[in-house]
């Protein structure tokens, strides 16, 4: 037996911090590094005699604290044990960065110094399948190794002895490592075994999402999402070896979420969220795949973004495409339930993509005058259709628009971009964007026979309202049940909406709202913004033509004033609140004959 002692030429405390702080995640990853290097050594041995196969984990427990993990892979020879030293000792830390991974004891160099994570002192033990004696190499934290040539009859392979650290006990105990064995390794093309109480446990199993049967994937896609998926798309890129499922999310992913896919390399886990392998626009899946083409970081955490993963990212998001094209030729009522749940998304995804447009749109719905409706429906019954594009406009141009006429709610997320769409899609409808200013002006004035008792009242009740700065125009709107409407420019909307947040937030965003003002044009002295549109077809509107106690005049005129905004749904402010209290007390004091000394009808205005 032959003794060689001898020093790193790099610091390795340095190197552990390295590889804790940039390259690996945590030092959980240690056995990850070495289930993949004892795969590699079997892969290496069945080349060279077709023999091996087996991976077997003695974790550190109540008898023994040492752990260790065999394989009967290709073992090494005391050459490779030397050119292994080389590749550890390496004279710079920069280098660690660079460490070879496309072959064994490249692989094996690196998966080594990960267990400085989690121990101080490593022993290698192993028995080539080339020939020639059996060899130990032993390593410490603190730069020194030596090799031996063993006299005893060793099996073929390698075995790594660990004894665990105090801060790091836990991960080489039996749970932890049954746990860490079956995250990284469940589906390696090898048996696992973890000794335990009752005997070994074997771990490995096929894959349920590669040449599986339907309800071993479906099983699968349940235990991955929590829920039933809608439905499972089959992944294929042959040029890369990359395949997999992508199982449809029954339920919508929080705004915002990018979709991730769990990745194996070569069947062994690589990460549970890499979200560059899908397109971005692939949100409504989640994907699991195996690849042998994909090339891995340094971390074995994440992929490299080249050419190779470009292709697959391409080759995917085609035949997911291809799943919603198909489902919309065959079977239109789950597209139907798919669109339901994924509305929003899809709403954003046909903006980039015209082929998928040309399948999805006519299944999207928007919200009208005339209730929801389907894209295809909407289309069909009205080949001009009219839009607002906010809320705030939709509710005030609701009310005014012609019953003959669909006007079509594009404040909600993505819907006025969609309807922008339209004529892309269906060459004969028309779409026009309105605004409450053009809808007001679109509308009638009275009768010329009542033009003068109408232009009277709009003195008179704007003389009421001029304290709540809102206009008074008097319309014919052909709704009679209808007596009035509050409208206002999108912009002075958003300037009491700026003067509302300054009353309740701090310093800070007072003056930057403030700034904002300021860059803004004036609104003309004129102009009040807001108008209460009052509907000359209603017999209220023009009964009060007729009502010559100011009292009554002036409350009712208050109170239609009150009602149009909470029918637009219009937050109402301190003024308006007291306002409304006042005239309904009013009222209420007037139908009941209360004296007029209990209730000041004549007093001025709030």
């Amino acid at each position: 037996m032959s003794v060689q002692v001898q020093q790193f030429q790099v610091d390795l405390r340095g190197v552990v911090d390295l590889l804790s702080r940039h390259i690996y995640s945590g030092p959980r990853v240690y056995l990850r590094e070495l289930l993949q290097n004892a795969r590699d050594a079997i892969t290496a041995r069945r080349e060279v005699d077709g023999q091996g196969g087996s991976i077997r984990i003695t974790p550190a427990g109540e008898h023994s604290d040492e752990f260790v993990l065999r394989d009967d892979g290709i073992g090494l020879t005391a050459a490779e044990v030397a050119d292994l030293l080389a590749t550890v000792g390496r004279s710079s830390k920069r280098d660690i960065f660079d460490l070879p991974r496309d072959d064994y004891l490249g692989q094996f160099g690196i998966g080594l110094l990960s267990c400085f994570m989690v121990a101080d002192t490593i022993v290698i033990r192993s028995r080539s399948a080339r020939g020639g004696p059996a060899v130990e190499w032993t390593g410490r934290s603190d730069g020194t190794f030596r090799v031996i040539e063993l006299d005893d009859d060793l099996p073929i392979g390698t075995s790594v002895h660990l004894v665990p650290r105090f801060d790091s006990a836990d991960l080489l105990r039996a749970a932890s490592v049954r746990e860490l064995a079956t995250t990284f390794g469940e589906f390696l093309p090898v048996r696992i075994s973890v000794d335990g109480p009752g005997g070994d446990v074997d771990l490995t199993h096929a894959p349920p999402f590669l040449d599986a049967s339907p309800d071993d994937a479906a099983a699968y896609g349940r235990a991955l999402l929590g829920a039933t998926p809608l439905d499972t798309i089959e992944l294929h890129e042959p040029a890369t070896g990359t395949r997999g499922i992508a199982y449809v999310l029954p339920f919508a992913p929080p705004p915002g979420a990018r979709q991730a896919t769990r990745v194996y390399l070569g069947r062994m886990l690589l990460s549970e969220r890499v979200d560059d392998v899908l397109p971005e626009w692939a949100f409504f899946v989640r994907a699991v795949v195996d690849s042998t083409g994909l090339a891995p970081t340094a971390s074995r955490e994440s992929l490299v973004d080249d050419a190779a993963l470009e292709r697959v990212r391409e080759q995917f998001g085609a035949g997911i495409r291809r799943w919603v094209l198909e489902l919309a030729l065959r079977e239109p009522h789950r597209l139907a339930q798919f669109v339901a749940i994924h509305e929003v998304g899809l709403k954003a995804l046909v903006r980039h993509d015209d082929e998928l447009a040309q399948f999805i749109v006519r299944w999207l719905t928007v919200e009208t005058t005339h209730g929801t409706m389907r894209i295809d429906d909407l289309v069909e019954r009205h080949p001009h259709i009219r839009f607002a594009a906010s809320v705030d406009e939709f509710r005030q141009v609701a009310g005014i628009s012609p019953s003959t006429e669909v006007l079509v709610n594009g404040g909600y997320l993505y819907d006025a971009d969609l309807v922008r769409l339209l004529p892309q899609l269906y060459p004969d409808v028309t779409v026009e964007q309105v605004d409450v200013t053009g809808e007001l002006d679109r509308l009638d004035p009275p009768p010329l026979d009542d033009r003068d008792a109408a232009l009277a009242l709009e003195a008179r009740a704007g003389a009421v309202l001029a304290a709540s700065s809102c206009a008074v125009v008097v319309r014919a709107i052909d709704r009679p049940s209808l007596t009035g409407l509050y409208v206002i420019d999108p912009e002075t909307l958003r300037a009491l909406d700026r003067g509302r947040t300054k009353g309740v937030t701090g310093a800070l965003w007072g003056g930057v709202l403030d700034r904002i003002d300021r860059t803004l044009p004036a609104a003309p002295d004129d102009d009040p913004g807001a108008r209460l549109c009052l509907n000359w077809s209603n017999p209220v509107v023009r009964a009060l033509v007729r009502v010559t106690d100011d009292a009554v005049f002036r409350r009712t005129v208050q109170l239609l004033y009150i009602q149009a905004l909470l029918a637009g749904h219009h937050p109402l402010s301190d003024a308006d609140r007291e306002l409304m209290t006042s005239a309904l007390g009013d009222l209420v004091a007037l139908s009941a004959g209360v004296a007029d000394e209990v209730f000041p009808f004549d007093a001025p205005a709030s």
